[in-house]
């Protein structure tokens, strides 16, 4: 019988037709300036004014900027999969609609069950984040006060609950604050370049990549990563293996691009407007990103950014770590502004992507199907509280060091699918309009599936670990209550219903081919 089990799929047709139901329809008014400026809201946050000194000072030195570029190449390649999926199958859901389409039901339930966990966590972890660079700019007081014995995080309650109310408006209201305060961000970035080039001296520059020396510290244990527990290598600083090592740190600069494709389904013209929007933000993220680089490794020694070093001491290097040293006292107050401005927009982004991968699961029934109906506004109002609610109790009661472990193997696992479901569509479904296609198919979805496997590689133990518990947990969630409710499901139930009575039925499914 076709379609029958975990395995089975939901056609492109029927994902599609099922946007058009009239009390779970979102409205489409984005265009790919608007997908454009969520991209660059979500990448660009707090991380290019700490991780790019940080990671210059103690991996790669001035070739930084060199790792940078690499890792947007391996962002890029899974971008390109990314824009023929929304493309083909403009949709709400992102990677978990794409899976449906193509491994069938079960996978699809894994990668929604996983982005739920990274972008809640996320939002909850940035706006912790939020809150740190408003309490610094308020001083002593900070924004903590205690309700009994429990502190409050009330800077996080107040981002969390601003952008709900946001969100619930209507996503083109979100799509006019993300862009007025993107604006903010990335004036601060090109004051900081502009600025910063008149402190450069060539002679940091050299060597560009520095030679290669042991690693200041190695981690052991839980907390190294899977290809040294595999191998027993042991990490390096500088050379050729410490750019390597700092592409795949650097990477996650980056990752943030797939949630302009869970908006898919309220773009105005989507087979043009995602394409656009994905590489859109991303050239303009890696222009900016490799413009703070060159200035910062210009205007001091890669020596002097290290942890221990006269400059830096025990801490970390921070952007204004080289303004400093030039007596540039005010860069710090700037990159307030600008990590405050950046992060505001990194958490309304992934709670957008949060809510429309919940909506899409409920549309589906693998969630409550209640809670997959929009208001007058065609915003998904229900969930879009539900998830505030959520955020805002993570982020102001629980301290920052149990959030903080981001589940970067989710994204990156979510990555492999996608560029693995490109193939896997092209040759079990050639007919389908694609509004962009990939160029040199298998051998570019390849090359993006190594590279995601590589930065996979290079990630701790302990998240592995978490990573499958997580996953374990969502099977049984799945098993008790997905598989039943499945609309899918229902759905063939009732055409093998009326097959059996003799009836032509149409059965909106199919089994995968084989890959």
């Amino acid at each position: 019988m076709p379609g029958v089990g975990i395995w089975r799929t939901k056609s492109v047709e029927q994902s599609i037709a099922d946007t058009d139901e009239p009390n779970s329809k979102l409205r489409r008014e984005l265009t790919a300036k608007d997908l454009t400026v969520f991209g660059v809201a979500v990448v660009v946050g707090a991380g290019i004014f700490t991780l790019t000194a940080r990671t210059a000072g103690n991996v790669a030195g001035p070739s930084i900027s060199l790792a940078f570029v690499l890792a947007a190449i391996a962002c890029g390649l899974a971008a390109l999969c990314y824009a023929e999926f929304a493309s083909t199958v403009p949709v709400a859901g992102s990677a978990y609609t794409f899976s449906y389409a193509t491994f069938g039901e079960f996978v699809a339930w894994i990668i929604g069950w996983d982005l739920i966990l990274e972008f809640a966590l996320a939002s909850a972890v940035v706006s912790k984040g939020w809150s740190m660079y408003l309490g610094g700019m308020l001083g002593a007081g900070g924004t903590t006060m205690h309700l009994g014995p429990i502190p409050i995080d009330w800077g996080a309650l107040l981002i969390v609950g601003a952008i709900t109310v946001v969100l619930a408006i209507g996503t083109k209201m979100s799509s006019r604050v993300s862009a007025v305060v993107t604006a903010i961000k990335v004036a601060v970035v090109l004051l900081v370049i502009v600025v910063g080039i008149f402190y450069i001296d060539k002679s940091n520059y050299s060597p560009y990549i520095p030679e290669a020396e042991g690693a200041q510290s190695t981690a052991t244990g839980m907390h190294q990563t899977l290809f040294s527990a595999l191998t027993g290598a042991d990490g390096s600083s500088y050379g050729w293996y410490g750019l390597l090592a700092a592409a795949s740190l650097v990477f996650f600069a980056f990752i943030g691009f797939d949630v302009v494709a869970t908006t898919a389904e309220e773009t105005k013209n989507p087979q043009k407007s995602l394409p656009r929007g994905i590489f859109g933000s991303l050239a303009i993220v890696t222009v900016l990103y490799v413009g703070v680089t060159l200035v910062l490794t210009g205007m001091v020694k890669y020596t002097d950014l290290r942890t221990g070093s006269a400059l830096v001491g025990d801490g970390s290097a921070t952007l204004a770590t080289a303004f400093e040293a030039h007596g540039v006292t005010w860069a710090q107050m700037a990159i307030n502004i600008g990590g405050l401005a950046g992060l505001t927009t990194v958490v309304m982004v992934m709670m957008l992507g949060q809510t429309r991968v919940l909506f899409a699961m409920s549309r589906d029934g693998l969630m409550p199907k209640k809670l997959a109906t929009t208001g007058r506004r065609g915003t998904p109002v229900r969930i879009t509280l539900i998830v505030g609610g959520v955020v805002a109790v993570l982020a102001a009661v629980f301290p920052m060091g149990v959030l903080e472990e981001m589940v970067n193997i989710g994204t990156l696992f979510a990555f492999v699918l996608v560029c693995i479901g490109v193939m896997v569509l092209r040759r079990t479904r050639p007919d389908l309009p694609r509004g962009f296609r990939v160029p040199l198919v298998p051998l570019i979805p390849i090359l993006a599936v190594l590279a995601c496997g590589w930065l996979m590689l290079n990630l701790s133990v302990e998240t592995w670990l978490r990573f499958v518990a997580w996953m374990a947990l969502g099977m049984v969630v799945y098993f008790a209550y997905g598989r039943r409710k499945s609309v899918l499901g229902q759905r063939l139930k009732a055409a093998r219903a009326e097959a059996e009575k003799g009836n032509d039925a149409i059965v909106p499914v199919r089994e995968p081919e084989p890959v």
